[in-house]
């Protein structure tokens, strides 16, 4: 698949480079381009055939819900660079104005490509397992009546139709909304008028019919019986249509408190004015378009028309059927051998006194790792105090959650630093953080401009006298459902540097301090960048070995040291999920440059840096990937890994993630390649033969 725009553009589009196609490989591709090609690759899962229908469709929701995201965040972004007269260029050499204009390029082959999906493949698959999309038109009588019985009990006591003329100025449409605009006559002076029905969101996407695995959009059952929201008029038209509005807002830096900063956040997202999209039903009239687009104040660039049914993101409410025939196998974590209950009962503390426990997440279970290691800490009398990271988690009803309350109220010093500015879970962050307070735990929400992604919990513990410290660093959330679909890495360990550099760092993320000098672990944004680019350089000869395992690679410092690391003589194998900048054809040595990126049924998350080979490398798990944002505007940490088993575990991760030919994609002369298949290595099955055949004391 193209690295480009799509394999819709023309050539001079290509990696990101859209004056000069047939000159030197631009030295770094564009974010937007890369972000989409990423999605590409996600989407790609859609259409395999060896990949199981409910799955196929979770993977086209999964894709439509990025985009979604896509435009909310970057799409804004973008538009507010325009509208504010920024001149700056990217670092591939675009103006704002330029890079908005290949953003509309992008984003409109790959909504063509979505489309293309659900039509010629997802669509046919789902009917072809018994799972049904169908037109309402197309019922039997049986079948119309039990869904007439539905609108009339469940959907139509929330619609609220809303005239737009003279009288009745146009409403303010939400985001993300999904509507119809209705055409109407008055059947004797035949003046007409359009009216906008929201679509109910609290309502299931489709509508399913009684006892069967038959589905109806819901703007279908809305619009068969539109005659009983404007009796006695003529229903001359209806489409559907869809809004997206810019989500991306700073915090006030004049607001003395942060919760009503983001309270206000939430408030302007909320009643977002800039318009970054409007998806139309292929159906409807020029006439219908032009007044929405006149009446939102958007530019006519930023309309997509839309072929299959809008919002496919919906597509989640068909994945979640319970027909595990044609999904995935189901996968039950395992509990990692050094955690196993022993003689005398379950101590994590005295499991880890033993040696660092690495965990690896979804092969191996969270609740039997991160959640058990809170949840003894809260229950334990030796415990003296907890202190905890939370960016997004399960909310209240998480366990880890419940346990934080619980020692709170049993008198333990409990300290969490919430961060409430995570994007799209600030409501959900405010909600527990309150809950928490109210139990009596100290809820810090971290530095001023910095946002706090470092995933870490430290427990302190008297121990025969002496006061001993535990902790748990984690490339992932804490967050028990995503755990189970997203890879991660977690350390468990009582080092004793590494837990009073935690031990710093929490002081230093709850007070004042400046210039914190830690022993073991690597902190940003002060560390972590010239860290990075240091063991890089290091590794900038003959015989130099460089492996990243990363979700997206961007900065161009970083970047630019491994180009220079590679032209040396150093090896360097990049396995990077997401958004990839670096492009190896700008390197003088683009052949010990290597970049692949793994997809598949579960999301690759973990963040691992190996630099050099042997027993002299040095290896680490951290919460960072190698963007700007992370090195320079959020805290991360890396920690790194010293005892033999768990560097052999990572080597395992890497090794596998490297020989993949099942999930793996290449990136090549400025395209990505679907890796053929000649031996059948699927890294992430292999992880899980491997985790269960540990779990049976098999090494």
């Amino acid at each position: 698949m193209p690295m480009a725009v799509s394999r819709r553009d023309p050539p001079a589009t290509r990696a990101g480079d859209v004056s000069a196609p047939h000159e030197v490989a631009p030295r770094y591709l564009n974010r937007d381009v890369a972000w989409l090609d990423f999605n590409r690759r996600v989407l790609a899962l859609a259409s395999r055939l060896e990949v199981p229908v409910l799955e196929r469709a979770k993977f086209l929701a999964i894709a439509a819900h990025n985009l979604d995201e896509f435009f909310q965040v970057r799409g804004a972004v973008l538009a507010q660079n325009v509208e504010t007269g920024l001149s700056d260029r990217s670092p591939d050499g675009l103006t704002p104005a330029e890079q908005r204009e290949l953003f509309r390029k992008c984003t409109s082959a790959f909504a063509a490509d979505l489309d293309e999906t659900y039509t010629r493949s997802v669509a046919p698959a789902l009917e072809a397992a018994g799972i049904c999309i169908s037109d309402y038109h197309d019922l039997d009588h049986r079948d119309r009546a039990a869904l007439d019985t539905y609108f009339a009990q469940q959907v139509f006591p929330v619609l609220t139709p809303l005239a737009v003329d003279p009288a009745h100025p146009f409403p303010y449409i939400s985001s993300m909304s999904l509507n119809l605009a209705v055409v109407v006559a008055d059947p004797v002076t035949r003046d007409q008028r359009v009216a906008r029905v929201k679509v109910p969101p609290a309502l299931p996407r489709f509508a399913v019919l009684p006892n069967t695995t038959r589905f109806v959009p819901l703007e279908q059952v809305i619009s068969a019986h539109l005659d009983a929201l404007f009796p006695g008029m003529d229903i001359l038209a209806h489409q559907p249509f869809r809004l997206t509005r810019g989500a991306d807002f700073q915090l006030d830096s004049d607001e003395d408190d942060l919760l009503e900063a983001v309270r206000d956040v939430l408030k302007r997202r909320r009643l977002s004015p800039l318009v970054v999209r409007l998806e139309v039903d292929e159906r409807m009239s020029d006439e219908v378009r032009d007044l929405l687009v006149r009446e939102l104040e958007m530019d006519e660039r930023d309309v997509q028309v839309v072929h299959a049914p809008l919002d496919l993101a919906a597509l989640f409410q068909l994945a979640a059927l319970d027909l595990p025939e044609i999904k995935y196998p189901q996968w039950a974590p395992t509990v990692p051998a050094a955690l196993l209950p022993q003689e005398g009962g379950f101590d994590i503390f005295a499991a880890v006194r033993a040696g660092d426990v690495l965990v690896h997440h979804p092969y191996e279970d969270f609740d039997a790792s991160a959640v058990a290691f809170i949840e003894q800490a809260a229950s334990d009398p030796s415990v003296l105090a907890i202190k905890q990271t939370l960016y997004r988690t399960s909310g209240k009803n998480s366990p880890i959650i419940r346990s934080l309350v619980r020692a709170a109220e049993s008198g333990k010093q409990v300290v969490a630093l919430v961060e409430l500015t995570a994007r799209f879970d600030e409501q959900a962050n405010i909600t527990w953080a309150e809950a928490l307070e109210q139990a009596g735990v100290h809820v810090i929400y971290g530095i001023v401009g910095l946002k706090t992604h470092a995933k870490v919990s430290l427990v302190v513990r008297n121990e025969g006298g002496r006061v001993n410290r535990y902790c748990h660093v984690s490339t992932g959330n804490y967050n028990p459902i995503t755990a189970r679909i997203y890879e991660d890495i977690a350390l468990i360990t009582c080092d004793g540097d590494i837990c009073a550099d935690l031990a710093e760092l929490f002081n230093a993320l709850s007070g004042y301090s400046r210039d914190v000098q830690y022993r073991r672990i690597v902190v940003a944004p002060q560390q972590l960048r010239p860290t990075v680019v240091g063991f890089i350089q290091r590794e900038s000869r003959p015989g130099g070995r460089i492996l990243l395992k990363l979700n997206g690679l961007i900065d161009s410092e970083v970047i630019d040291a491994l180009y220079e690391a590679a032209e040396a003589g150093a090896e360097i194998d990049l396995i990077v999920r997401g958004m990839c900048a670096l492009n190896a054809a700008a390197c003088a040595a683009p052949q010990r440059l290597r970049v692949r990126s793994l997809v598949g049924r579960y999301l690759e998350h973990s963040r691992i840096f190996r630099f050099g080979a042997g027993d002299d490398a040095d290896y680490f798990i951290s919460s960072a990937d190698l963007m700007p944002r992370n090195l320079d505007r959020r805290v991360e940490v890396a920690v790194p890994v010293f005892q033999h088993g768990s560097r052999k575990r990572l080597d395992e991760i890497l090794d596998l993630s490297l020989a993949d030919d099942v999930l793996a994609w290449e990136f090549d002369s400025a395209t990505w390649r679907k890796v053929p298949t000649t031996k059948g290595i699927n890294a992430q099955a292999a992880l899980q033969e491997g985790a269960a055949r540990r779990n049976r004391g098999g090494g």
